[in-house]
């Protein structure tokens, strides 16, 4: 009996065995209802069967072999659905993929004793169903994973968003604390501390949502205004001495450096670059922001003197979560973690300015950071 054939007349022997494997899943809880168990279990092996009866050439055969690239997944196809339920309902990936093993083990071991000689025709609906049945596989997972990853960055979004309130309460008590008349020199040098942590940490949150924002198909919006940059230097210069109060800092221009910026985000985007500076600097040398402005342009390049950067480690050092080894000799007091999104908010910002970003590291001349920003982004002369 065909493979295709068999399946078809065999669909609620193989569909009960589904669902007995299924809820061996659930040892330390209740399994779930029996309609979520089975979901889209029929619909799936049905559409195993369309394609096995389906006629395919020598080249579409090695072509299917291959498999498909994620863009490529069939987002309404019944595996597909099946991955987005399974997540939701809270399988775990291995359950998921554990499922699969089990049906293409069940469907082999019930329809293989009644095949007396295995021959060509045999091996080649073998082959098929393990082919459709990957493919099926490579659906769940694509949308699965989608789905935790769409559920994880709203969660952060979320909360980097709750933590603004109790953060906001944080620094108005490290400001109060600072008030001379308020205490003594313990108190202020405490609040002094706090108002440093929670600058950290605002810093922290910000970037949070940047990057959740990212993830949700928002990118960086931008409110591009008449902005002198020398302004935003200074903030973002201001932002990194809270943070890093022992580390000296010094600010370097020449040229105009007047343009169309959305200037938030900008003093987002060099705090961003000054504190990871600070935290990565040598004790001995200062961090340095030199800005130099052009006709069509401003160039500005944040610099510290401290461990080089390895050249694999600057391939890869804009990405999302990613840190670099934390400076053993990084001054005491310093914040020594984040979140890992500071260099990668860094680049989207430049980059919905039109501009871009680049790293490099050497004894030298130390690691340096350099911005290219236009003067009016392509965006706003459009």
């Amino acid at each position: 009996m065909k493979l295709s054939n068999f399946v078809t007349a065999h669909l609620q022997e193989i569909l009960f065995e589904w669902d007995v494997f299924a809820r061996t899943l659930f040892p330390a809880s209740p399994p779930p209802p029996h309609h979520i168990l089975r979901d889209h279990a029929g619909e799936i092996l049905q559409a195993i069967v369309k394609d096995l009866q389906t006629h395919q050439t020598d080249a579409e055969q090695a072509e299917k072999s291959k498999g498909q690239a994620d863009e490529d997944v069939n987002k309404k196809s019944a595996a597909a659905i099946h991955g987005t339920l399974r997540q939701s309902s809270g399988f775990t990936l291995t359950q998921l993929t554990a499922e699969y093993r089990a049906l293409r083990a069940t469907v082999f071991r019930l329809w293989l004793p009644h095949m007396a000689v295995l021959d060509q025709e045999i091996l080649r609906d073998i082959t098929r169903f393990n082919e459709a049945m990957d493919q099926a596989l490579a659906e769940s997972v694509v949308t699965y994973s989608e789905n935790a990853d769409r559920t994880r960055d709203t969660f952060l979004a979320i909360l980097g968003h709750d933590l603004r309130s109790p953060l906001s309460t944080l620094s108005m008590a490290g400001n109060y604390l600072m008030r001379p008349a308020v205490g003594n020199d313990i108190t202020q040098q405490m609040g002094a501390r706090v108002s440093r942590s929670a600058a950290t940490m605002r810093a922290m949150i910000n970037d949070l949502l940047e990057y959740a924002r990212t993830q949700l198909g928002g990118g960086i919006p931008l409110t591009l205004v008449s902005c002198d940059l020398m302004f935003v230097f200074q903030a973002a210069l201001e932002d990194a001495q809270a943070g890093y109060p022992d580390c000296p800092f010094a600010l370097e221009t020449s040229g105009g450096l007047a343009g169309s910026f959305d200037g938030m985000r900008l003093q987002q985007l060099f705090s961003n670059l000054l504190n990871n500076a600070a935290q990565y600097r040598s004790d001995t040398h200062p961090v340095t922001l030199t800005a130099s402005g052009d006709a069509g342009s401003v160039t500005v390049q944040v610099r510290n003197l401290g461990p080089v950067i390895p050249a694999h480690s600057l391939q890869a050092i804009f990405d999302p979560l990613v840190q670099l080894s934390a400076n053993s000799s990084q001054q005491e007091g310093a914040p020594s973690s984040s979140l890992g999104l500071g260099l990668f908010i860094a680049r989207e910002i430049a980059t919905a300015h039109g501009g871009n970003i680049k790293a490099e590291s050497s004894d030298m001349l130390g690691t340096v950071f350099t911005v290219n920003l236009p003067r009016v982004p392509a965006a706003a002369r459009a």
